[in-house]
């Protein structure tokens, strides 16, 4: 059933043809917008019981996902890409490909703190796919647009030794080679632009391996431990050839 409120409708209908379900009569319109619906805007109806159960529907998703497509895997390899297709950095970077900002009902003074950003779209990727769960009680009406960023996201992570999770693939070296775990250091510049706003130093062994800056503590420790990590696969594969 259409919501009350044309203009809204009509939000939500674009979002919808985005996604390749204009067409789809199970869809449930008041759910979508209920998962569109930030805290701030609604303390009563907002999207955080969708986004409960879109957390469990995106695991679904990926797993049924790489069962099909990956099934030459270990367990524990799925783990690890799972654990990457379903991050805050993922999701978010999903939500903002849609713009689901664009359709988020969503306090001013949240839209200012930058440092949530990516937690707010995350979060309301999450309740989309809970909703979208909700109308059909399958993943039919998700995996048709969500499976060919699945198969370019695992192709990226497979080709990546990192796994696109630096500090810990720089944590298992240091631990294999020095039974010794790395050490971070952080500092903020009230100056410094905002996506530069923290630079990380990753120190192991009195030596600094390599600095990052980001709009976070911990963005600003992962491109540092990204920059040790490729220096020291660099390295190794050159001492391999030489």
């Amino acid at each position: 059933m259409p919501l009350q409120y044309p203009h809204r409708q009509k939000q939500l209908e674009s979002l919808a043809q985005k996604l390749g379900l204009s067409r789809q009569p199970r869809l449930q319109w008041h759910l979508l917008d209920l998962a569109l619906t930030h805290p701030t805007a609604s303390t009563d109806a907002n999207y955080e019981q969708l986004e409960f159960v879109g957390d469990a529907v995106i695991r679904l998703a990926a797993a049924e996902f790489l069962l099909e497509t990956c099934p030459d895997l270990t367990v524990g390899e799925f783990t690890a890409i799972r654990s990457v297709l379903v991050s805050d950095r993922i999701l978010a970077r999903l939500a903002a490909y849609y713009g689901l900002e664009r359709y988020l009902l969503v306090a001013n003074s949240a839209l200012n703190d930058k440092l949530g950003e990516e937690s707010r779209l995350a979060e309301s990727f999450e309740a989309v796919l809970g909703a979208l769960y909700l109308s059909a009680h399958t993943l039919d009406l998700i995996r048709p647009w969500l499976d060919p960023h699945f198969h370019q996201l695992v192709e990226e992570i497979r080709t990546d030794p990192a796994r696109q999770n630096y500090k810990a693939a720089l944590q298992e070296w240091s631990q294999a080679l020095y039974k010794l775990l790395p050490e971070y250091r952080v500092r903020e510049s009230e100056f410094a632009e905002f996506s530069h706003r923290f630079t990380a130093e990753v120190w192991l062994r009195d030596q600094c391996l390599g600095q990052g800056r980001g709009r976070s503590i911990k963005a600003a420790e992962q491109a540092a431990a990204q920059v040790a990590f490729l220096a020291i696969r660099q390295q190794q594969m050159a001492e391999e050839t030489s």
